[in-house]
């Protein structure tokens, strides 16, 4: 029997529930992460992942610094570290990078996720797809990791025999199963609201259904036979190029909706490990958000519930702002160095920022009262940001006109209210009410320049769930809404959703 709080030389090992109330998974960091509008470039040109890879990986890159930046604690799969380029940059050399990349790991700021291992260092089935030099170095990275200082790592379980009965049983049953069955729940989904949110013409909404229930059929074959249901056995029949590498990731034309059956298989495995883990994901822009799988979920560990329809509407009426003295912003997050984010994580701004939206989270019914302070030491934060970046005479400053989106979901319901910098705008996209779960949804709060820029620095983190008890409460929140000055209503229902990505793989325990 092993203690889960006794350390391994260089290992701590800890369960879920240890991980810290804001510790996030960074759905982007996934080895086949690609935002919908490249995916679906990629499809049609007949493009692998390595021939749209400096692209990609700037966008990975982007999102892997922003997570490290607004929430105190990742948790990262352990093979993205030696397959994910936009990760093992970092320590493929020795040098100021492999050093900020031990101190983040030492501090518990990156937390690596074992599935079957009980160490970070061990090799990895002999089916995994391994990238041979990723690994070396990662090794190495752990090995020079000072004695005194420790890697925290989290598993289902550490405890049981020499043949880890239990955490494989926990793994089954967290990981594997809600995947199986969300796969097999996606015909009993209103098919309509569903295409509207990937994106499939409402012509073409039967047609995709049809193609569903194909998906289903063939999952459903797969667990009467007690073979498991993962993502790249679904890819293999409905999104991948036939006889390639999944890891290649060349996804086939010409298999009907592959680039929005991706999307949705991606979305359901993103998810998946967030809440086997009591915590949330953070979703990537360009990324479908949750409220496509229609379901009705309990809240998880980091957030409340928010049950009242005036106590919901409080979060999209306007909030007001101090005058913000500096505008400029980096143009690009990744313009700065994995060193410089680990800086960033000792100054007082980085720590008053992370406290403030710690409270938030804590609280969200006081919202009103919170939300400024979260907004001030964002604003706080960004100025370290630029500084760092102007150190390197990497600045290559843009404008900044930071304002707060508040986006409120229910069902198949998105309201999203934007205020700061003298403007305010609420606006809603309302789609039929579901039969499965549209009565829940979520409270997504995002920090943003109002001036695009997509690599930016940005902030979106979801701060409390949603769930109202009948649809009268739904009707009432909607009318209050609808009052609220200067509504209108979004053009179009594909307003709902955008696109996403995550992996899985097959040995005793399917690779996850």
């Amino acid at each position: 029997m092993t203690d889960v709080n006794s350390s391994d030389g260089l290992m701590t090992p800890i369960r879920p529930e240890q991980l810290e109330p804001g510790a996030v998974i960074a759905q982007s960091l996934d080895n086949q992460w690609v935002p919908a509008r490249l995916a679906k470039v990629m499809i049609a040109r007949g493009q692998s992942l390595d021939q749209v890879g400096r692209q990609r990986n700037q966008e990975v890159r982007a999102e892997y610094f922003r997570s490290l930046i607004n929430a105190s604690q990742v948790v990262i799969n352990r093979a993205y570290f030696y397959n994910n380029d936009a990760i093992n940059h970092d320590f493929a050399l020795e040098g100021e990078s492999r050093t900020a990349h031990q101190r983040l790991l030492a501090s518990g700021a990156i937390v690596p996720f074992l599935l079957n291992e009980r160490h970070p260092a061990e090799e990895p089935p002999a089916h995994l797809h391994l990238r041979r030099d990723g690994f070396t170095a990662w090794q190495e990275t752990l090995a020079g990791i000072p004695a005194t200082d420790r890697v925290r790592c989290v598993r289902m379980s550490w405890d049981g025999t020499s043949g880890d009965q239990e955490n494989r049983e926990r793994t089954r049953v967290r990981l594997f199963q809600p995947f199986a069955e969300k796969v097999q729940g996606l015909t009993a989904k209103d098919i309509d609201v569903l295409a509207a949110q990937v994106g499939v013409d409402r012509q073409d909404a039967d047609r995709f259904g049809r193609r569903l229930g194909e998906i289903v059929a063939f999952s459903n074959d797969l667990s009467v036979r007690r073979e498991s249901v993962v993502r790249n056995t679904l890819y293999e029949e409905f999104v991948s190029a036939p006889g390639t590498n999944i890891a290649e990731g060349r996804y086939d034309r010409g298999k009907p909706f592959a680039a929005e059956i991706k999307q949705l298989l991606d979305l359901i495995y993103n998810v998946n490990l967030a809440d086997a883990l009591g915590r949330y994901p953070l979703t990537p822009v360009g990324s479908l958000r949750r409220v496509v799988l229609q379901e009705a979920r309990e809240a998880r560990s980091t957030a409340g519930f928010v049950e009242d329809p005036e106590q919901l509407l409080t979060l999209l009426r306007r909030q007001s702002f101090a005058a913000v003295q500096d505008q400029l912003t980096p143009s690009a997050v990744n313009a700065l160095s994995l060193q410089d984010i680990w800086r960033l994580r000792q100054t007082s701004a980085w720590n008053g920022y992370i406290r403030a939206f710690g409270d938030l989270t804590a609280d969200p019914g006081a919202f009103q009262d919170s939300v400024g302070l979260v907004f001030d030491r964002y604003v706080g934060l960004n100025a370290e940001i630029l500084e760092l970046a102007r150190e390197h005479g990497r600045a290559r400053p843009a404008p900044w006109r930071p304002v707060v989106e508040v986006v409120v979901t229910v069902g198949a319901a998105v309201f999203t209210a934007v205020s700061g910098n003298d403007v305010w705008e609420v606006a809603g996209s309302v789609l039929p009410l579901t039969v499965s779960g549209s009565l829940t949804g979520s409270v997504q709060l995002v920090l943003r320049n109002r001036i695009a820029g997509r690599q930016q620095q940005r902030f979106a983190r979801e701060i409390a769930a949603v769930r109202l008890a009948s649809e009268r409460e739904w009707a009432q929140f909607h009318d209050l809404v609808r009052q609220l000055p200067g509504y209108r209503d979004a053009a179009g229902p594909g307003a709902t959703g955008t696109a996403s990505t995550t992996t899985q793989d097959n040995e005793d325990l399917p690779e996850y």
